[in-house]
């Protein structure tokens, strides 16, 4: 029978290693951890074959006193926390004290340091279980601790290590976290002798830039919101930056880097209406709140946490996001105050000069036939308005004849511009200030019917427009089954969707009427679509879970199919909807609804300057 005993302290901390040291990656971003605790303002981290050989990080930080070398080193002796109150209101990133003592226990390691205010430096080294006395060193201010030959006297854990360059790899992508997350703090990272990452002081654009590149920071959006103690900021990249993997997903709960279910959940949510099914978004944002709300001692990596409110975490950072994400297209303030004052232009001579010297352009050239000469009523379908392109009566129309110019202060108050004209009846091609403006016109106005839509379902307003003639179509037992159920029990499914459909027999469904803004649609192909979803996901989830991919089905068949050509005003009147659209840079797929060829591009492509 097995005797109940201690187990030897060595054998303790080489256990407890095992959870924290897992490989080079954990025992660099202890040390790292720890050097910004001290209040470190630069820090050089240089390694050897992959951290396996040796890591050496230096830090100016405040340094540790004689008498606590030695503490330094053994097992839960940490200068942060003291108390229960303390553990469950932790601001510091390490709290353990046993990441030092876990490390030392698997390689020989040595550390120098001198306190702030200190005459000398000092120094104690450990080899294992053996701890040398602390003498003197040589050192100006802060610490150096040196880590070399990993689970030396562990081998088979460091057979389960992979080769220098994966785990080099594991230990440049913590650098690059603890990167991110202080751009106070100048860091530098070395590799076999070679310096490979430094970063100065800046503001964290510029970190986020020097560390993901430029085009990241160009193509994200800033994120900045607060509520009831909680800050979210940070930056999230448009969903048109997407990505293949989860490669440059950075989040961070008071400054410390995490992996939650939780967060993660809000912000694939925010992102669900704009990003393709199987891409994934960029982002760097940071959480704030009281340390007291959120529990981080729930695994030695520390990269777990648990909140004590998650799902008020859940709604905030998906408000947060959603919102940010949700700006028209590249709309300010400014431009949709413009847009409210916004008077339509008068005729204008085309190619004269503007009153500052500049020139007029006209919106199409005489001499190409552009113009698709629709009748006033496809418009009047197509954006679900009773204007007359031809009667200038709304401002968001800007409807500009084929004769009429525009100037430049024109184009500058409209991100989008005006059209010029149509390439195979697919693209519609825009004049801003930026350059060309390609808009993918059945993506754009797939996203301006599915907002719409979502709006008009939230208000309990869909609109139903009766058919003058009812449309019949062959149904299965499945289909007729679908509409018994949704219009028994006042359900009335259907007509919150806007549809009438009735039973004419046991195999035969009629269409009486649709949505409004869907009766250019196809009725029955429309109608097997949303009683397809009802059928498979049932009335319930329709218009919970499901009401997206539901609405998204019936905004594609409201949208202006390919190869349908427009008129000028038309176009216009796409583009000012599209201005005025939330989200609308993406259809509701996931897929871009527009491009931007600056001047500068158009320039390079005709070797213009040179």
């Amino acid at each position: 029978m097995a005797t109940i005993r201690l187990l030897p302290d060595q054998l303790i901390s080489q256990i407890a290693a095992g959870e924290v040291v897992e490989r080079p990656a954990s025992a660099l971003k202890e040390l790292l951890e720890n050097s910004l605790d001290a209040g470190s303002t630069d820090i050089q981290v240089s390694l050897l074959q992959g951290g396996i050989k040796q890591m050496r990080v230096t830090d100016n930080g405040a340094g540790v006193a004689k008498e606590d070398l030695m503490l330094a080193l053994t097992r839960h002796a940490t200068s942060k926390i003291a108390s229960l109150e303390d553990l469950e209101s932790v601001a510091s990133l390490g709290f353990r004290g046993e990441a030092l003592a876990s490390i030392a226990s698997i390689s020989r390691t040595q550390l120098l340091s001198r306190q702030v205010g200190s005459k000398h430096a000092w120094r104690i080294g450990s080899e294992g279980s053996d701890i040398s006395a602390v003498e003197p060193a040589a050192l100006d201010a802060g610490t150096v601790i040196e880590v070399s030959d990993l689970y030396f006297n562990t081998p088979a854990r460091r057979k389960f290590l992979k080769t220098e360059a994966t785990e080099f790899g594991h230990c440049e992508e913590m650098f690059t976290r603890i990167a991110l997350s202080r751009p106070d703090v100048s860091l530098m990272l070395q590799h076999n002798g070679r310096a490979l990452s430094r970063f100065a002081v800046g503001q964290p654009e510029r970190r986020f830039s020097e560390v993901l590149g430029s085009e990241f920071v160009a193509e994200s959006i800033a994120v900045d919101e607060s509520a009831a103690g909680l800050r979210l900021w940070g930056m999230a990249a448009k969903p048109t930056f997407n990505r293949n993997s989860r490669d440059t997903q950075y989040v961070y709960v008071n400054g410390r880097f995490v992996r939650d279910k939780v967060i993660a959940h809000a912000i694939r949510q925010a992102y669900q209406d704009v990003l393709h099914h199987d891409r994934h978004p960029a982002f760097v944002l940071f959480l704030e709140l009281d340390p007291s709300l959120v529990d981080v001692n729930v695994h030695p990596a520390k990269t777990e946490v648990r909140f004590r409110d998650s799902q008020a975490i859940h709604r905030f950072i998906f408000h947060s996001l959603h919102k940010a994400l949700a700006i028209p297209t590249g709309v300010s303030n400014a431009v949709t105050a413009n847009q409210a004052q916004y008077n339509p232009f008068s005729p204008q001579v085309s190619n004269v000069p503007s009153a500052n010297g500049g020139m007029l352009y006209p919106t199409q050239q005489s001499q190409i036939n552009l113009s698709a000469h629709e009748p006033p009523s496809f418009y009047q379908s197509l954006f679900g308005s009773n204007v007359n392109p031809s009667a200038n009566a709304t401002p968001l129309a800007a409807d500009l004849l084929p004769t009429q110019a525009v100037s430049m202060e024109a184009i500058n108050e409209y991100p989008l511009g005006f059209a010029v004209g149509q390439v195979h009846g697919v693209y519609v091609l825009a004049q801003n200030k930026e350059g060309l403006v390609v808009v993918d016109m059945h993506a754009a106005h797939e996203r301006i019917m599915y907002e719409k839509l979502k709006n008009a379902l939230d208000s309990k307003t869909v609109q139903m427009q009766p058919l003058l003639l009812p449309v019949s179509f062959n149904a299965d037992k499945l289909e007729v089954a679908i509409v018994q159920e949704a219009l028994a029990g006042n359900q009335a499914t259907l007509q919150q969707l806007g549809f009438d459909i009735a039973i004419l027999s046991p195999t035969t469904l009629a269409v009486r009427a649709v949505p409004t803004m869907l009766q250019d649609a196809d009725a029955v192909t429309l109608a097997r679509d949303v009683l397809r979803d009802l059928r498979e996901y049932g009335a319930s989830r329709v218009l919970t879970e499901r009401r997206n991919e539901l609405l998204g089905t019936m905004a594609c068949h409201a949208a202006v199919r390919a190869n349908r050509s427009l008129t000028i005003p038309e176009m216009n009147a796409l583009l000012r909807d599209m201005e005025a659209t939330e989200r609308s840079g993406q259809c509701n797929h996931g897929r871009p609804t527009w491009f931007q060829v600056s001047m500068t591009d158009l320039d390079k492509m005709f070797m213009r300057g040179k």
